[in-house]
C-alpha cells in the first residue's frame, strides 16, 4: 500500500480542510435557513474531497517529509475512493433533507449534528494515525446518536438510540484500547508503523489481543448478531438519517480493517473471528429478512446481512473485494433509503401486472448446478490475479448460488424470460469479475494469508450453502412443514435480541419522553419492530 510521503504535500494541505468545511457551515448555520449554509459546506466538502481523490494519485510529489502532515494525512486509493463516496452522500442527503424537513422546529440542531457527523467521516477516511481514527469513529457515533433521536417524543426512537448508544461506548473502548496496544507492541500509533510491525514478521502476543479487541468493536459497530437489534429498530428516525446511517456510518467497520489490512492477516485468530462471525450474521439476517414486511426494517436487516458479508472478505485476506463491497453497498442502501416513499407506486404497478408462477425446488436445485460450475470456473481462471483458487473459491460458490434463483425464476415464466435469465445473469457475472480485477489492481491490501483457504471452505461454504437450500425450500413450499416451524421463530428474529433489550432496562435504562407510558422492562425487539 502506498505511504502518504508519496504524494504531494499541496494535495495533503487540501485534504486537511476537506473536514473544516462541514464543522464552519455547522457554525454558520442560522435559524431560519440553516440549510443554506449545509448545502453550500456540502457542495464544497465534495469539491475539495474530489480534488483530493483526483490530484492525489496522478501529481508528482513536490516534497517530503516524515512529520507534519505526513503523520496525519493518508492520500491513497482507498482515501480516494472514499473521498467521492461521503462527498457525494453528503451533497445528496443534504438536499433531500431540506425539503424532508420543512417546517420541523429542529432543523437547525437537525443541520449541525448532520455536518459534525460528515466532517468526522471525512476526519476519519483521511487520517494516518490510529488514534485520530478512533477518535473520529466516536464523534460519528455520538453526532449521529443526535440525528436518531431527532424526534424526541417518539419513544422507539428513544430506545433503540439508546441500546446503540451502549453498544458504541463499548465497542469505543474496545476500540480504544486496541490502539493502545498495538501502539505499545509498534512503538507508535500511526497506520505506517503499524504496517511495518506486520510486514516483520509473526505479530507479538500484545498485537494478537489488539487484533482481536479490534474486531470486537468493529462486530459491535457494525450490527453483527446478537448485537444487531439497535439497527433494525431505529426506524423512526429522518428517512435521510437512515440513509447516512446505513450508507456511510455502519460500514466504517470495513474501512478500518482495510487500513489494518497488513496486521490482521497476520492475525490468523481475529481474522478467523471476522469470517465466523460475518457467516453466522449474514446467513441468519438474509433469513429473516425475508418475513420482514416493512420496507425500511427490510433494509435494515439486509445491511446486517450485507456488512456480515464484508466481514467475511475482511476475514479472508480479500481487501480489493471489501473494499468493493463497501462502496457498492453504500450507494445502493443510500438510493434505497431515499427512494423508499416510492414503495407504495411500485405495489401498485407489480399489482396490476401478470404474476409467473414461482419455480419449483427441483427446478432452483437444477440452476444450481448449472450455474455454480460455471461461476467457480470464472473465478478459478482469475485467482491468480486476485488471491489464489482456494481463497476465491468459496466467494465464486456464493456468486453462483445466488444467481441461481434468477435462471429458475427465467425459466418458469417461459423461453422468452429464460433468455432474458441468462443474459441478465451472464452480464452480472462478467461486470462481478471485471470490478474484481480492476479493484484488485488497486493494490487495496496485501495477499490473504494461508490459513484463508482453510477457513473459506470450512465456514463460508457450508453456511451459505445453508442459506440457499433453507430459502429455496421455503420460497418454494411456502405452506410446507419447515416453513411452518420456521416463519414464527424467523418474524421473530430468533428472539436473538430479547434478552439484550432486558437487560438494557434492568442495567441501564434510557431516560424516556415525558407524558408517555412507560414500557416494561420485557420489552422485545419483536415489539419495537411491529
Amino acid at each position: 500500500m502506498e505511504t502518504p510521503t508519496d504524494w504531494p504535500v499541496a494535495v495533503r494541505l487540501i485534504a486537511v480542510l476537506v473536514p473544516s468545511v462541514p464543522l464552519i457551515g455547522a457554525l454558520l448555520a442560522s435559524r431560519d435557513t440553516p440549510f443554506r449554509a449545509a448545502k453550500l459546506a456540502a457542495w464544497v466538502t465534495a469539491l475539495l474531497a474530489l480534488v483530493v481523490a483526483l490530484a492525489g494519485p496522478t501529481l508528482a510529489a513536490t516534497a517530503s517529509t516524515n512529520g507534519g502532515l505526513a503523520a496525519l494525512v493518508r492520500v491513497d486509493a482507498v482515501t480516494s475512493g472514499m473521498l467521492c463516496l461521503v462527498g457525494g452522500l453528503g451533497v445528496v442527503i443534504v438536499r433531500y433533507s431540506d425539503p424532508y424537513l420543512r417546517g420541523d422546529p429542529g432543523r437547525r440542531r437537525y443541520v449541525r449534528a448532520l455536518l459534525v457527523t460528515l466532517a468526522c467521516v471525512l476526519v476519519l477516511v483521511l487520517t494516518n494515525h490510529l488514534l485520530v481514527l478512533a477518535l473520529a469513529w466516536m464523534g460519528s457515533s455520538l453526532a449521529l446518536h443526535q440525528l436518531l433521536t431527532h424526534f424526541p417524543d417518539r419513544l422507539q426512537a428513544r430506545v433503540a438510540a439508546h441500546k446503540k448508544f451502549i453498544l458504541s461506548r463499548i465497542a469505543d473502548g474496545c476500540v480504544l484500547t486496541a490502539t493502545g496496544l498495538f501502539a505499545w507492541a509498534a512503538g507508535a500509533a500511526d497506520l505506517d508503523a503499524l504496517h511495518g510491525l506486520a510486514s516483520a514478521g509473526a505479530l507479538p502476543l500484545t498485537a494478537q489481543a489488539a487484533a482481536l479487541l479490534l474486531v470486537a468493536g468493529v462486530t459491535l459497530k457494525t450490527a453483527q448478531l446478537p448485537f444487531h437489534g439497535w439497527l433494525t429498530q431505529v426506524m423512526e428516525a429522518p428517512t435521510p438519517v437512515s440513509a447516512l446511517l446505513h450508507a456511510g456510518v455502519v460500514n466504517i467497520g470495513g474501512l478500518v480493517l482495510i487500513r489494518l489490512a497488513p496486521v490482521m492477516v497476520e492475525a490468523a485468530a481475529a481474522s478467523a473471528l471476522l469470517v465466523l462471525v460475518g457467516t453466522i450474521t449474514a446467513v441468519v439476517a438474509a433469513l429473516v429478512m425475508t418475513t420482514r414486511i416493512s420496507v425500511k426494517v427490510g433494509l435494515a436487516w439486509s445491511t446486517a446481512a450485507q456488512m456480515g458479508l464484508m466481514l467475511v472478505q475482511c476475514g479472508l485476506g480479500l481487501w480489493h473485494l471489501a473494499f468493493l463491497h463497501l462502496l457498492a453497498h453504500s450507494v445502493y442502501k443510500a438510493h434505497a433509503f431515499l427512494s423508499a416513499g416510492g414503495t407504495v407506486d411500485a405495489w401498485r404497478v407489480k399489482s396490476i401486472s401478470p404474476t409467473s408462477r414461482p419455480p419449483s425446488l427441483a427446478a432452483v436445485l437444477a440452476a444450481a448446478v448449472l450455474t455454480v460450475p460455471l461461476v467457480f470456473a470464472l473465478g478459478w481462471a482469475t485467482s491468480p490475479l486476485a488471491g489464489g483458487p482456494g481463497v476465491v473459491g468459496p466467494l465464486a460458490i456464493v456468486l453462483g448460488l445466488a444467481l441461481a434463483p434468477l435462471l429458475a425464476s427465467s425459466a418458469a415464466a417461459g423461453p422468452r424470460a429464460l433468455g432474458g435469465g441468462v443474459l441478465i445473469g451472464a452480464v452480472l457475472i462478467g461486470l462481478t469479475f471485471a470490478w474484481h480485477l480492476g479493484f484488485e489492481a488497486l493494490h487495496v491490501g496485501p495477499e490473504p494469508g494461508a490459513w484463508s483457504e482453510v477457513v473459506g471452505w470450512a465456514v463460508v461454504v457450508p453456511g451459505f450453502m445453508a442459506l440457499f437450500l433453507l430459502q429455496s425450500v421455503l420460497a418454494a413450499r411456502p405452506d410446507g412443514a419447515l416453513a411452518r416451524v420456521l416463519h414464527p421463530h424467523l418474524a421473530a428474529g430468533l428472539y436473538l435480541d430479547a434478552l439484550f433489550t432486558r437487560l438494557t432496562f434492568r442495567v441501564w435504562p434510557p431516560r424516556l419522553p415525558p407524558r408517555r407510558a412507560r414500557l416494561p422492562a420485557t420489552l422485545s425487539a419483536e415489539r419495537l419492530e411491529s
